[in-house]
């Protein structure tokens, strides 16, 4: 028995013709249980198909949190600015973005001032340094892996820039790791 496509198709068994009049061989002016079936499995599919769709969709602007400043660090406001420096060694590269909140673009000549600890395990001004965000908020500093110290590895960060609160927080370098990248949300102070 050969089929017609569009016209004569396996499936059309299971659906009347005509459900008003019921003109389908061995359908009486009610629809088959089977056709009730087929036609609730459609609706919930489709149900699930739109359902997944919204869940799917997304805003045309992802909201950003601002980051929680952890404060503290070895920051002075009285002591000599940073030097403008991306490079105070080699070992580690750390990268990262400043952002905004809340729609989350790039926050373009934020001071990110950087001090980590010398090899001796003091805060001078050979492990200072500051660097600019560029044109899409980011910036690259590389200096020696430091010594661990009772925290660890890690690098005192603190950011400022026109119109944002300061934010001050510090990155933990894994073991081992030569590279690095954080991501801030500044929140704003008007």
């Amino acid at each position: 028995m050969g089929t017609v496509p569009g016209r004569d198709c396996p499936c059309r068994k299971w659906l009347p013709r005509n459900p008003v009049r019921g003109d389908t061989p061995g359908v009486s002016g009610q629809p088959d249980r089977a056709v009730i079936r087929v036609l609730l499995l459609v609706g919930v599919a489709a149900a699930i198909a739109t359902a997944a769709g919204v869940a799917d969709a997304k805003p045309a602007t992802t909201a950003c949190r601002p980051t929680l400043s952890q404060g503290g660090g070895p920051f002075d406001a009285r002591a000599a600015p940073p030097p403008r420096r991306s490079r105070i060694g080699r070992g580690h590269v750390l990268t990262g973005r400043i952002l905004r909140a809340p729609d989350c673009k790039p926050v373009r000549g934020a001071v990110v001032e950087l001090w980590q600890e010398s090899p001796n395990g003091v805060y001078d001004r050979r492990g200072h340094a500051a660097v600019v965000t560029g044109r899409f908020g980011t910036f690259r500093f590389e200096g020696p892996v430091p010594p661990a110290g009772f925290r660890g590895p890690h690098i005192h960060i603190h950011v400022s820039a026109v119109g944002y609160d300061d934010f001050v927080t510090v990155y933990l370098l894994a073991r081992g790791a030569k590279q690095g990248r954080v991501t801030i949300v500044l929140a704003s102070s008007l």
